[in-house]
């Protein structure tokens, strides 16, 4: 489908649009040629990244979300290289360094956040020394960047795991905090809802 055609299923009903879930990263031309048209329209255009498309394309990002209003959300699933490398296969110095890149720009528009970071809390290996370690590289460069921690539920590759207890998701928002930052929330509670009661 090319970008006209696909730009052209919104319509004045459409608010926003989301990059997600199947990387945007490895369809950042095409994606991008779409939100121009979008935002052209007035719809709210948002991404969710592991941030490792080329640093060019990622301004080009950042730019339809700022003009927008819309954000980019960068998962961030680890801090030490090993771990990362363990759970996806990469290494995370793009990622890193990327989500540097759009953060200096948090202040260009604070509000709506144009920014923001997530940590899916996967047990056995990000744990709260982890997120401490994420959150400390966050509050770096603005302590105010929003920082969602996730519960993790077991599925696909990671079946043999348990789900996040409510005392790794309390002892991970309280690392996070410790940390410097401002805005943290713990989310998919009603995963440790299922299993630990109420969070």
């Amino acid at each position: 489908m090319s970008a006209e055609e696909l730009a052209s299923v919104a319509n004045k009903e459409t608010f926003c649009v989301c990059y997600f879930g199947g990387d945007p990263s490895s369809q950042m031309p095409h994606a991008l040629a779409v939100s121009k048209r979008l935002a052209d329209m007035g719809v709210r255009v948002c991404w969710e990244t592991n941030g490792m498309m080329h640093p060019k394309l990622l301004d080009r990002a950042v730019d339809h979300s700022t003009r927008t209003g819309g954000c980019v959300k960068f998962d961030l699933k680890a801090f030490d290289d090993t771990i990362h490398m363990a759970l996806t296969g990469v290494s995370n110095r793009r990622t890193l360094a990327n989500f540097t890149r759009a953060a200096e720009r948090f202040n260009q528009r604070p509000e709506p956040p144009l920014v923001v970071a997530s940590t899916l809390l996967v047990p056995g290996y990000v744990d709260a020394d982890q997120v401490g370690k994420i959150a400390r590289f966050i509050a770096s460069i603005n302590p105010n960047i929003p920082y969602s921690l996730l519960a993790f539920s077991p599925d696909f590759c990671l079946i043999d795991l348990p789900r996040t207890s409510a005392r790794h998701a309390r002892e991970a928002e309280a690392a996070a905090r410790d940390a410097g930052l401002t805005r943290v929330r713990v989310g998919n509670t009603h995963l440790l809802e299922a299993e630990w009661g109420r969070f």
